[in-house]
């Protein structure tokens, strides 16, 4: 009797580690984490893209800041989430920081990921210290529609099948097609392409949708902390209808960039890494 009671004993002991160290929380995105520094940032990448996307500015800045890069899951060979949407990828990303006790981190973010650092900002003051937001709108859908209103319930069903139905080549003429509207750099362009043939098309589709339906503009009043944003040089042709998209940013610093397109990083290095330099470099 008694071994069996020192039996009984350990498998309690094994299944209470099993739930205290087999239940780690799982993220709608991985981390990769370097550098040193008193401030940390948080880098989010854009739609289908890899975190890759900011290699050259962690170069240059996690000499002096903590650096954690996101890849969002289903994206650029992540394997996916169930259930991927906007406002839960904000929420968690919220959580990460909370959990991780990420002091005030500055988040910047590239196009769906300016989008979210808009939205952390807005609907999480308390923790964000300051936001840049590369080449991103409030509500992308506007810019062609203005009386656009992103609808309550948005289903994704046929966006999301008409996507799965295209076979890998069909798909990948799409991307091909596409990407070059987006990077000038030639280098560049078969790497981000490589991002989308290795995203979840699930995902893909789904986030697609649903930032598609997504309207910042109200939102976005509630910013207090000091923000930089950073639009392609094209958007200077749309400049009043942007600005007016941006006007409840009371705190935004809008800057064009002179050259490129919408991957500025790569299009327009230099003045974007500069434009980094001086805001992160500056006090409140």
């Amino acid at each position: 009797m008694k071994k069996y009671r020192i039996l009984l004993i350990l498998l309690l002991v094994f299944a209470a580690a099993c739930n205290i160290f087999g239940q780690a929380k799982a993220y709608p995105f991985e981390v990769k984490k370097s550098g040193t520094g008193s401030q940390s940032i948080i880098f989010i990448p854009g739609f289908a893209s890899s975190g890759e996307v900011w290699n050259d500015t962690t170069a240059k800045f996690e000499k002096n800041f903590v650096c954690y890069v996101l890849t969002m899951k289903g994206f650029a060979g992540v394997p996916p989430a169930a259930n991927a949407d906007f406002k839960s990828w904000e929420k968690e990303i919220a959580a990460y920081i909370q959990d991780q006790k990420i002091e005030k981190p500055i988040i910047i973010g590239h196009s769906m990921g300016g989008g979210l650092a808009m939205a952390l900002a807005a609907d999480y003051p308390e923790l964000i210290d300051k936001i840049v937001v590369v080449d991103a709108l409030p509500c992308l859908a506007a810019l062609s529609d203005p009386n656009f209103k992103s609808k309550e319930n948005n289903d994704c069903t046929s966006t999301i099948n008409a996507l799965k139905t295209m076979n890998d080549e069909q798909f990948k003429q799409m991307q091909t097609s596409t990407i070059p509207r987006l990077v000038a750099d030639l280098s560049m362009q078969e790497t981000v392409i490589g991002w989308s043939m290795k995203s979840d098309r699930t995902t893909f589709a789904k986030m697609y949708c649903d930032f598609s339906n997504t309207d910042l503009r109200e939102k976005i009043k509630h910013i207090q902390c000091p923000a930089l944003v950073l639009l392609e040089s094209y958007f200077v042709n749309f400049k009043p209808a942007i600005e007016n998209q941006y006007k409840n940013l009371k705190t935004a610093d809008m800057r064009y960039a002179s050259k490129g397109l919408h991957f500025i990083m790569y299009d327009d290095k230099e003045w974007y890494l500069d434009q980094l330099n001086n805001f992160l470099s500056s006090t409140k």
